[in-house]
């Protein structure tokens, strides 16, 4: 299926594929799970426009709250609004915490005004799967729990 025209205000289709076979890279060496969500706004109904509040809400949305060790991140972006959020459950956040992805957060900024989106969200996808390899190693049962694909809303 061929992405809505909106998503290529930041990213081509080759972007969207790089995007998530960085993701499928990443999770090879970990159980933790990492998605991608596009979205061209912020829905009218988010508190102040709030970017980490609607990356919550879309993390259930995709089920992320669910994996078994509850390592799941998402890195939010809507496109149109030129804003983004990055969302870890609780396994993660507690051993990394606000700093950790504020820096990640700031690292996307940056590459996202310098005009590298695509860069800009698989730099962030690489760091966050060292940390989740650092911390959730892959076992020898782990399975991919979420696709690899860049979600749409």
């Amino acid at each position: 299926m061929k992405p809505p025209r909106w998503t290529h205000a930041l990213f081509s289709d080759a972007d969207l594929e790089a995007i998530a076979a960085a993701i499928g890279a990443s999770e090879r060496e970990t159980s933790g799970e990492i998605r991608v969500h596009l979205e061209r706004r912020l829905p009218r109904e988010v508190p102040g426009g709030d970017a980490l509040a609607r990356a919550v809400d879309v993390f259930v949305l995709l089920g992320m709250h669910a994996t078994v060790q509850r390592n799941g991140v998402l890195i939010y972006l809507a496109v149109d609004d030129h804003t983004l959020a990055i969302a870890g459950d609780a396994g993660v956040h507690a051993r990394v915490g606000d700093a950790y992805w504020q820096g990640i957060r700031d690292a996307m900024v940056e590459r996202l005004r310098r005009g590298e989106a695509r860069d800009a969200v698989v730099q962030a996808v690489r760091e966050v799967g060292e940390v989740l390899r650092r911390y959730f190693p892959r076992r020898p049962d782990d399975r991919n729990e979420l696709s690899d694909r860049v979600s749409l809303g």
